[in-house]
């Protein structure tokens, strides 16, 4: 049973435009229904972020204004993608001016329950340094945390594991299934499903079942 701790952490979540995300996913779906999966997907990931009793604020950097929009609407803070130069940048300028402890996370976390990103930082918050989680495989990276005033310093593309920990940043192990279920092909969303994956993404994947 997790204690309580006063929320504190700012989360950044990256959201590419709709019709340009997810590209090894298509034909996971019609290609008409992409879109709305991408869209489930990144719904899903901020409500259990928004859930998780440890953040105090979620900055999601997207320019699609339908993403900007849905999002806002579940309670997070939306801003343009000024930098428009890759996830990196959006990363970073997303956590740029925190007054707080960050964490970057990916948008593709659909099975994504509260309990395992709270006890994800609890154990970011006493490696008291940058520390990353790797993907259920373990060469990809799906949360990047760092202390209050620590540059995030994100390196999240492929090979984003081994990346992270070369700039030294400490690797958290713990099991957090439903936090390290990213995903990028069919296979990974079955295994999302699987697991359990929230209303909006589930309601996707009956509408074409």
């Amino acid at each position: 049973m997790l204690s309580h701790r006063p929320a504190s952490w700012v989360a950044v979540v990256p959201v590419k435009p709709l019709r340009s995300a997810k590209t090894r996913l298509r034909g996971a779906v019609p290609a008409a229904v992409h879109p709305d999966l991408v869209l489930a997907m990144a719904r899903d990931t901020v409500a259990a972020v928004l859930a998780c009793r440890s953040v105090a604020r979620v900055v999601v950097v997207c320019d699609d204004p339908a993403v900007r929009a849905e999002l806002t609407r579940l309670g997070a803070t939306c801003v343009p993608d000024t930098p428009a130069a890759g996830l990196n940048a959006a990363l970073a300028f997303g956590a740029r001016g925190a007054d707080g402890p960050v964490v970057a996370l990916t948008a593709d976390l659909p099975a994504l329950r509260a309990t395992d990103l709270e006890s994800a930082l609890a154990a970011a918050e006493r490696a008291g340094r940058r520390a990353f989680v790797p993907d259920q495989e373990g060469s990809g990276t799906v949360l990047l945390a760092t202390p209050p005033g620590v540059p995030l310093a994100p390196h999240f593309g492929p090979g984003s594991a081994a990346a992270h920990l070369r700039s030294g940043a400490t690797r958290l192990d713990g099991t957090w299934p439903s936090l390290r279920r990213d995903v990028d092909t069919a296979a990974d969303l079955d295994a999302a499903t699987s697991l359990g994956v929230g209303a909006h993404t589930g309601q996707v994947i009956c509408t074409v079942a």
